[in-house]
Parts: structure tokens; C-alpha cells; sequence
């Protein structure tokens, strides 16, 4: 590991210090802490680490440290109950309001660039995120220059000279790997593929059915691309014809593997904007035809969805959902979509449920929510009653769970109407 020395002593006790997630996270950093938790005494981390791509834990930093983030994961449960991890359940995009608008103040900023071009200046290549909004409300910011950082056009730039401190590292990006599409996500996307027509902008997520989506659309002409993160699947998009050329193409982050790092190097159609763009309501606003295409734990039969806890305990966060889903409900041909399994837990549970598990909440309201897909359908809620989307969605539950769904409807439809005398 290169020498950190000059980064880890502009943080002292006391500081608020940001640490970037996804493919931003500054794993030398995070690696140096581990091995010396002194170095982390009494500070406040905030931090946009994402679940199954990022490895700052709160058991690796001295006792007196906090944490603050963005999404829950099952081994915080302690942290979270003793003060030391702080969630916010804000969407990416209010987070990114409360940055502008100065409501965090940071000692520090912990930045992950690419080496320096000729004229001093380093991209924050494929993450980019809230470091803008972050070092806009700074006192300093150190950057960690690493060679792995690819320099991709339409990233962010920042001049060296914004660098209080500086190390020069060699560490691979994080990565996120969905593993081969199964048969249920293949079906689930060809279903959602019949709801993306030719020039349509969309969002899309990572995962199996996101994947399988994208390969789904290579048939497509003009679309346009307006997301949170990049991952594996979208350069056979681009290679496929499907984009609208001289589009704005942009997310907030590339992540997955080390060839789609290597690819985005070398590319000059996506960009890579800051959360304020890419989940801000001014820019999602003016989009047309915007279809948001989100995952979900569970649906129940108001048409509401919950993103965050399973089995009652809270395993994520609303992460960008929220703010896609209301701007493709409000869009101009838009089409607010989740697609999700019609069960889990191998078979034994329906996804699609006559009320939402205790304590999950509503992340995503059944007013943000035009259509639920299944392996099994697709139920288009718009303009339909409240009796009427509880019948499209049991239609697109497993067979196994429909009696048993439609009984609990039967007991107790959603919002009964009033016995007229």
C-alpha cells in the first residue's frame, strides 16, 4: 500500500469526515483505517457506501466513531441500536438537496480521482455522485490519485490544486457482479421490455432483471438513457444501436466489473453526472417519455411498494427509487414500473402480499406507481380503482398464493366502500 501519511493526518478527532461509496469508495483509505482504528477517533463518517458493493464496516473504526449512511444492512443492526450508525432514510436525490443546501458541514472530503492530465487536472471518473455538492461544503478535500481510475469523458474534473493532500494508490475499484440471469428474471424482463418503446428514456437499477432488461432492448431505436448507476450491460446497449445518438446519456455512477471500467475509459457517449443532475427534480422534470424501472421486496394489494426490509428487518434503503418513480409518474408518457418476483424464499412466500410485513414501510406510495410485473404479467394500475388494482395484482401473483389473496381481499378489501341506505 502507498503511503497515506499526508491524507490520514489532515483527519483529526472531531471531524465530519465524507467517504464516497460504489465505485468512488477509496478502499486504500478504508484499508489504512482498518489496520489502524486509532486513526479513526472520535470521528463522524458520512458515507454513500452501498450494500453488496462497499466495505466500510463500523466494527473496523476505534469505538468512539460514528457512522452515517444512506442504507441499513442486517450486520448494523447493533451500531444502529447504540448510536453509532446513524440512517438516513432519505432518496439519493433528498439527500443530494440537503448537501446544497448546506445542511451537512464537512472537515473533510475524501476524493478518488484519476492521475493528472498535462494541465493538472484529475476526473472523478466513474463515480461521481455527491462529491460536487461534498466538496462544495468543505473545508478541504484530499485526494486518494489512483491508477485504476479511469479518466472517462464527461466525467466531473477537478483541478489539483482544490487537493489540500494527496496520495498517490493502486487499488482496484469496488465491483458489483449480478451472476447469470435465471430463468424467473429473464421472464420478468421480456414482460417490462414490452412496456419500452422506441425513444424512450429510462432508468434502470443493477441486478439480474435490470441485466437481462437491457439485453432485452438491443432491439430498440432511440433511446435514451437517464439512471443512477451504469452496470455490466450497458455497453452491449450501446454497441447494439439502441441509444439516440447525440443523446444525454448520463447516471451518477458506473459500477460492475473490471472490463466495464476499462470500457468506459474508452467510450465518449454515457457521462457520469452528480446526483443533483441525475436525481435532482429540476433535470428529471423536464424528461419525456421516462420510464423508471425499480425493484421491490414486497407489493401488497394497494399498490404500494416496500424496498428496505425483509422478514422484518431493514436490509437497504430508498436509495434513487422515490425520485425516478415520481418523475416517470409525472413525465409525459412516462411509466412508473416495479418488477420483482412473484415469491421468495425459494417458493414459500408470495412478493406480492395482502398487506406489507411489519415494520416495512411504503417507500415507494401506490400514487408513484403505474405498473407491477411479475414473472407472471404485468398489472397496469392506472386508472383503476383501488378494488380493481388489488384484483390486476393477484392476477400476477404465483398461483400457489392467488386463493389465499384473493380470501384476504375478500375479508378485507382495500378501503371499503360505505353500505349506501
Amino acid at each position: 500500500m502507498s503511503d497515506l501519511t499526508a491524507v490520514l493526518d489532515r483527519i483529526r478527532p472531531g471531524h465530519r469526515v465524507f467517504v464516497a461509496g460504489s465505485s468512488g469508495e477509496p478502499t486504500a483509505l478504508i484499508e489504512a483505517w482498518r489496520a489502524d482504528p486509532d486513526r479513526t477517533r472520535g470521528l463522524d463518517i458520512v458515507t454513500s457506501a452501498v450494500p453488496g458493493i462497499n466495505r466500510l464496516a463500523v466494527a473496523d473504526l476505534h469505538a468512539t466513531a460514528s457512522l452515517t449512511g444512506l442504507f441499513m444492512r442486517p450486520d448494523l443492526d447493533a451500531a444502529h441500536g447504540d448510536g453509532r450508525y446513524r440512517h438516513l432514510p432519505v432518496s439519493y436525490g433528498g439527500f443530494a438537496r440537503a448537501l446544497a443546501d448546506g445542511a451537512f458541514a464537512f472537515d473533510v472530503c475524501i476524493a478518488q480521482v484519476s492521475p493528472s492530465d498535462p494541465d493538472g487536472r484529475h476526473s472523478l471518473g466513474p463515480a461521481v455522485e455527491f462529491l460536487p455538492l461534498v466538496m462544495a461544503h468543505a473545508r478541504e478535500t484530499c485526494g486518494l490519485v489512483n491508477r485504476q481510475t479511469p479518466v472517462i469523458a464527461g466525467s466531473t474534473v477537478i483541478e489539483s490544486s482544490t487537493l489540500t493532500a494527496r496520495a498517490e494508490v493502486d487499488t482496484p475499484l469496488a465491483t458489483y457482479d449480478t451472476g447469470p440471469v435465471d430463468a424467473v428474471s429473464a421472464a420478468i424482463a421480456a414482460n417490462v421490455a414490452r412496456l419500452v418503446q422506441d425513444g424512450a428514456t429510462l432508468q434502470v437499477g443493477l441486478g439480474k432483471t435490470p441485466g437481462a432488461l437491457l439485453r432485452a432492448l438491443h432491439d430498440r431505436r432511440g433511446l435514451k438513457l437517464h439512471s443512477g448507476m451504469f452496470g455490466d450491460d450497458v455497453p452491449g446497449l450501446v454497441e447494439s444501436g439502441a441509444l439516440a445518438a447525440g443523446g444525454h446519456h448520463r447516471a451518477c455512477v458506473f459500477v460492475g466489473g473490471p472490463e466495464l471500467y476499462a470500457w468506459a475509459g474508452r467510450q465518449s457517449v454515457l457521462s457520469v453526472a452528480g446526483c443533483e443532475i441525475t436525481h435532482g427534480a429540476d433535470a428529471l422534470a423536464r424528461l419525456d417519455g421516462f420510464v423508471a424501472v425499480n425493484s421491490a421486496i414486497e407489493v401488497d394489494l394497494f399498490g404500494q411498494a416496500a424496498l428496505e426490509h425483509v422478514d422484518g428487518r431493514a436490509v437497504s434503503g430508498a436509495g434513487g427509487a422515490p425520485d425516478f418513480a415520481r418523475a416517470a409518474r409525472m413525465s409525459r408518457g412516462g411509466i412508473s414500473v416495479v418488477a420483482l418476483p412473484a415469491t421468495g424464499a425459494r417458493g414459500t412466500r408470495s412478493r406480492i402480499v395482502a398487506a406489507l410485513t411489519a415494520p416495512a414501510v411504503a417507500t415507494l406510495p401506490r400514487t408513484d406507481i403505474d405498473v407491477v410485473v411479475t414473472e407472471h404479467g404485468i398489472a397496469d394500475l392506472r386508472g383503476r380503482s383501488v378494488l380493481e388494482r388489488a384484483e390486476r395484482l393477484i392476477a400476477i401473483a404465483d398461483p400457489a398464493f392467488r386463493t389465499q389473496l384473493a380470501a384476504a381481499l375478500g375479508e378485507t378489501p382495500p378501503e371499503r366502500p360505505l353500505q349506501r341506505g
